[in-house]
């Protein structure tokens, strides 16, 4: 099924919601391009452009992003796979070659951040560039690549959560034939659902979370950061926050084992909790003793190239001139 009506509650007309952007053959081979992929490239370019307008304000090497773009994306979509197939090891034991069919579906975020952020403090280990300035401009970007990515979610019509009768309540014969399949599964867990009434369309909480969780972090960084980092930490706070909430409605979260404790939550409240916690602490800290911030008071590309080049220049041999004008060193010729 490559398209859905899909109705909400508070409106009286359908809206037909295709998965599929655009199918063509190129060289005898039939090329399909989905809405899905399309929307979370489309927010992954917005990410970036926004991410390298930052590191150029604050004056970080942009060929050094570069190289953590590369790497934190590779390991990103690793750590993405890994962390859900971790979870749901059932499915994949007896065919672990299934694992690298993630064409089929699969990633986790925070999979994907954990691989992202682990790349990327090896690369900035490496390349000398600062990991927290590069934490902060990526706890703002990450909220633009989710909050439009989310979307994706809608064209497939995936990530919902129970039944609800709120005005934006969603219902599609896809959302239905889901929750008949998933019915024992549900039964497991303790969840009731009903396949005939609307259900939460929690991509959508989820979305305007991130986007509204954006603009805030741009206005603390814009004026109220007083330490690298700390943008980064409000980001914890904010998206664990609303990711704990909303992943509570959840239909297909994934679980610690046979138990009912979802696994996302418990990672956001251990997030949120680490992520506050050390917030407060610094907070504290650099009011009571404040300190330069690189990109602002100062910038580290310009001081690594200073020393560069006085190393160079202490490394160069000495030319001593005689009096004549000539080089100590020169002998005379005939």
């Amino acid at each position: 099924m490559d398209s859905a009506v899909v109705y909400f509650t508070g409106i009286d007309r359908g809206f037909t919601v295709s998965s599929i952007l655009a199918q063509f053959n190129l060289f005898g081979n039939d090329i399909t391009i989905r809405w899905y992929g399309a929307i979370i490239a489309f927010g992954f370019l917005l990410a970036v452009l926004f991410g390298g307008r930052t590191a150029y304000k604050w004056k970080m090497s942009l060929d050094k992003m570069i190289d953590v773009l590369i790497y934190g994306t590779i390991f990103a979509i690793i750590g993405a796979r890994l962390y859900y197939c971790i979870f749901e090891w059932d499915r994949y034991k007896d065919n672990p070659l299934e694992i690298f069919a993630i064409w089929n579906g699969g990633l986790a975020i925070y999979g994907g951040i954990i691989g992202g952020i682990a790349a990327a403090f090896v690369v900035c280990k490496i390349r000398k560039l600062n990991f927290y300035n590069l934490l902060d401009i990526g706890g703002m970007s990450l909220l633009i690549g989710q909050g439009i990515g989310r979307w994706g979610n809608f064209a497939n019509q995936e990530a919902f959560g129970t039944n609800t009768d709120l005005p934006w309540g969603m219902w599609s014969k896809k959302t239905a034939l889901y929750i008949m399949d998933h019915q024992s599964t549900f039964a497991e867990k303790g969840i009731e659902m009903d396949p005939n009434l609307p259900v939460h369309p929690t991509f959508l909480y989820e979305s305007i979370w991130c986007i509204i969780g954006f603009f805030v972090l741009f206005f603390i960084t814009k004026k109220l950061r007083i330490f690298s980092g700390q943008t980064f930490l409000c980001y914890g706070v904010w998206y664990g926050t609303g990711r704990m909430i909303i992943e509570g409605f959840r239909t297909d979260s994934l679980y610690v084992g046979d138990t009912t404790i979802r696994v996302s939550q418990l990672l956001s409240f251990a997030i949120v909790m680490v992520c506050l916690v050390a917030l407060i602490a610094l907070t504290v800290k650099y009011k009571k003793n404040p300190q330069p911030i690189d990109g602002i008071d100062f910038f580290m590309e310009e001081k690594l190239k200073a020393e560069k080049e006085a190393e160079e220049k202490a490394q160069e041999p000495e030319i001593q001139v005689t009096e004549n004008g000539g080089n100590e060193n020169e002998k005379e010729t005939l």
